[in-house]
């Protein structure tokens, strides 16, 4: 149950708003608003769902969720219309944003988008990545997820990364840790002589991303979590994980290679296509600690599932972040998969989803951490009639307000009906971990 202070519902916020982000200690929930639209006959159609929960001081997740069936301009401008409210209230700034539907509908989602953003002062056209990924429903606006921060000095402010006079992503510092956040990095070359084979792309993409991280004092060494959206991942899944392994091993973070600790970036790999016809879009999170210090990051193995990088998956389970704050943990993207690297449970949905819990609590658990502590995931389902089946499965684990955007794709491997990917933030301190 939320505070009084923190829920919303209907049409009107039944009490103000929530409280500065630094001062709330927000339960499991966090807040939670929900926008009514009236219908012709006076009923209500939900259009979306909001979920917010903080991270540290200074520091949110913001968790768009479209409404079964919702209509698409009205889901995302009034989505935005509440993200933007918050964003200049708690005077955030976006360091991560993605975006999931239909590309047939991503101008509609694009322009409410903006005028949203526009009618709050604040600037539309900064890096974000808008992928397809249907809602279950069939074409749509499936919702956002957006990472936000606040700089708790003036030395801390986010700055733009561009790359050949195009925002690419940003960068921000808190707490003597820097971050570089790269969106919809893309391999395809445009010309009638390029050749654009998708593992091709792949390894570009990777390049691409190496060149810009080292234009920001980085390299592919420091980063700890990577996205990969992949159109058409089962007619060419193996080929890319050759090609990731390839330009990893130049990048000496293989296993193996005398670096004597796992270096290899939580990832999620999942279907999903770009407006522009690349086989491949990445995003990614690198983190960067001062000369002096130690860096607070662990790559996590998961002592239920096979590491992936013994099977060909060059990725770990997990990355673990600690700062004084708070810990953010990375769970990569997580399938029935068991502990020799063989799928589960075919054919059975329910099963899979279960186990898929299953896994990342035993995950995250090393760490402290629980399910509850879920500030962001996203849900995949290759059939668009198991999404209930996934809600009603997570109601069961009191879940059912599990800030989550749900899409059908397909995963890596065709037996494997569903998969998540989360990021987690919890205070070990406070728990006594």
């Amino acid at each position: 149950m939320l505070p009084e202070s923190l829920a919303f519902s209907g049409r009107e916020p039944v009490k103000p708003g929530p409280a500065p982000i630094q001062n709330l200690e927000l339960p499991p929930e966090a807040w939670k608003k929900e926008k009514l639209l009236s219908g012709p006959l006076g009923s209500c159609q939900e259009l979306f769902t909001l979920y917010g929960r903080t991270a540290g001081e200074g520091q949110a997740f913001l968790v768009a969720q479209a409404a079964w069936g919702a209509d698409t301009a009205a889901a995302a401008r009034d989505a935005y219309g509440e993200i933007a409210r918050v964003l200049q209230d708690q005077g955030l700034t976006i360091v991560h944003e993605r975006l999931f539907g239909s590309l047939v509908v991503k101008p509609e989602v694009m322009t409410s988008r903006a005028a949203a953003l526009r009618a709050r002062g604040l600037d539309p056209d900064g890096p974000l990545t808008y992928i397809q990924g249907h809602p279950p429903w069939g074409k749509g606006f499936a919702g956002a997820i957006i990472r936000a921060v606040r700089g708790l000095d003036p030395a801390d402010e986010a700055w733009i990364i561009s790359d050949q006079g195009k925002a690419v992503g940003r960068g921000w510092r808190r707490q003597d840790t820097t971050f570089l956040l790269l969106q919809n990095i893309q391999g395809l070359m445009i010309g009638p002589q390029e050749v654009n084979t998708p593992p091709l792309q792949a390894k570009r993409l990777i390049r691409r991303a190496a060149k810009i991280l080292e234009s920001q004092g980085a390299s592919f060494r420091d980063v700890v979590r990577t996205w990969f959206y992949l159109a058409d991942i089962l007619a060419w899944y193996p080929e890319f994980n050759r090609s990731r392994t390839a330009i990893y091993e130049q990048f000496d973070i293989l296993p193996g290679q005398g670096n004597g600790r796992l270096r290899l970036p939580a990832s999620t790999g999942i279907r999903g296509e770009v407006s522009t016809g690349a086989a491949s879009a990445l995003d990614l999170l690198a983190v960067v600690g001062q000369a002096e210090s130690r860096l607070p990051v662990k790559q996590l193995s998961n002592p239920g599932q096979q590491d992936a990088f013994q099977y060909g998956s060059a990725f770990s389970r997990g990355a673990l972040l600690r700062q004084p704050d708070v810990s953010l943990i990375q769970v990569s993207g997580t399938a029935a998969i068991d502990e020799k690297g063989r799928s589960l449970y075919p054919g059975d949905v329910r099963a899979q989803i279960d186990c898929t819990f299953d896994k990342i609590a035993a995950l995250i658990g090393q760490e402290g951490a629980s399910l509850t502590d879920i500030t962001a995931a996203c849900v995949f389902v290759k059939r668009p009639e198991d999404a209930p089946v996934y809600q009603a499965r997570a109601a069961a684990r009191g879940l059912e307000n599990l800030p989550a955007v749900i899409m059908v794709a397909d995963v890596c491997r065709d037996e494997l009906l569903f998969e998540m990917d989360a990021e987690v933030a919890f205070n070990p301190s406070k728990r006594g971990c």
